[in-house]
C-alpha cells in the first residue's frame, strides 16, 4: 500500500506541472481592501452545481456566459426562470438551474445576499446535497473537508486499493479515513483543486480506477434518451413553439418537465387529452 507522504508528494508533483490552474472558478474574484481579492462564494455555488455530472471543458463557457447574465446572487434572485433557464440551456440536467435559481432567492431572503459559510445552512439550499455543500466550503472558504467524488475515487483507488484482492465494490467508507489523513495540514482549497487534476490524469492512464468503487455508476447515453426529449421541449418553448414527438415519449417528458417545475400549462390550456393536445411554457 502506499504512503500517505509518496501519495501527497505525487499529488502535488503534478499540480505544479500540469494542474488546470486557467479554469475560471479558480480565480479569485471578490475585491476586498487594499487590492486584495477572495473567492466569490456565489460564483463558487454556481461553479459547482454546474460541474454536477457535467465535463470540465462543456461548463467553462457556459459559466462564464451565466455570470455574464446573473453576476451577483441578487441579480439571479431578481431574474425571472425563463430568463434563467434560456443562458442555461445546452448545459444539460435543466434542473439544475432551477435548483440554483431558488436557492439565490433563498440565500437574499433569508441570508441577507450572501452565502451561507456553515455546512447544515448550506445543506438548507436547494440543490446543496452533502458534496456540493462541503466543496462549497472547501472552495469558497477554504475549510477543511473531505471532498470525496469521481476523479478523488481514482485518484485513491489506484494508489491504496489497487491489490487483486480488493478489486471492486471499495466503498466510500474505506476511502474516507485514507483521504482525511492525507488531506491533514494541506490548504483545503489547494489540495482537492489538485487532487481532483491529479485523478483526472489517472482515470486517463488507467481506464478510469474509479469503476472498482461500490458508487460507480455509468451514465446513460444521451442521445435518443428522454434527457434529449426534455432538452428538445425546452429549446421549443424558448423559441416559441409548441412541443411535438412521439407521443407517448412526449408525454414522459412533459409530466417530467411539470414535475420538476420547469414548465408550466398556459392558462386556458385544457386539463384532459393527450399532452401533445395542450398548451405549455417555461415555468
Amino acid at each position: 500500500m502506499s504512503s500517505i507522504r509518496s501519495f501527497r508528494n505525487r499529488v502535488w508533483k503534478y499540480y505544479k506541472e500540469r494542474g488546470r490552474h486557467d479554469l475560471p472558478w479558480r480565480q479569485p474574484s471578490l475585491k476586498l481592501r487594499r487590492g486584495k481579492k477572495n473567492f466569490d462564494p456565489y460564483r463558487v455555488m454556481v461553479s459547482e452545481i454546474m460541474l454536477q455530472q457535467t465535463q470540465v471543458v462543456r461548463v467553462i463557457e457556459k459559466y462564464k456566459e451565466f455570470l455574464k447574465a446573473f453576476p451577483t446572487v441578487r441579480a439571479l434572485a431578481k431574474a425571472r426562470f425563463s430568463e434563467v433557464l434560456k443562458v442555461w440551456s445546452g448545459l444539460g440536467y435543466n434542473r439544475r438551474g432551477k435548483y440554483l435559481h431558488d436557492a439565490a432567492k433563498v440565500i437574499v431572503e433569508k441570508y441577507k445576499g450572501k452565502v451561507p459559510r456553515e455546512l447544515a445552512s448550506l445543506r438548507t439550499l436547494p440543490g446543496m446535497g452533502p458534496y456540493t455543500a462541503s466543496a462549497v466550503r472547501v472552495f469558497a472558504f477554504n475549510k477543511p473537508d473531505t471532498l470525496i467524488e469521481t476523479n478523488v475515487r481514482a485518484a485513491y483507488i489506484h494508489h491504496f486499493y489497487s491489490s487483486i484482492l480488493q478489486k471492486t465494490a471499495i466503498t466510500d467508507a474505506q476511502v474516507i479515513p485514507i483521504a482525511t489523513a492525507a488531506a491533514r495540514g494541506q490548504d483545503p482549497r489547494k489540495w482537492h483543486w489538485a487532487l481532483m487534476d491529479y485523478g483526472v490524469h489517472i482515470k486517463k492512464l488507467h481506464k478510469n480506477p474509479a469503476r472498482k468503487s461500490a458508487h460507480y455508476t455509468k451514465q446513460s447515453k444521451f442521445e435518443g434518451s428522454l434527457r434529449q426529449v426534455r432538452g428538445t421541449i425546452l429549446r421549443e418553448l424558448h423559441e416559441g413553439k409548441q412541443p411535438r414527438g412521439v407521443a407517448s415519449r412526449l408525454a414522459l417528458a412533459l409530466k417530467g418537465l411539470e414535475r420538476d417545475g420547469l414548465i408550466v400549462r398556459q392558462k386556458g390550456s385544457a386539463q384532459g387529452g393527450s399532452a401533445s393536445g395542450r398548451k405549455w411554457r417555461i415555468a
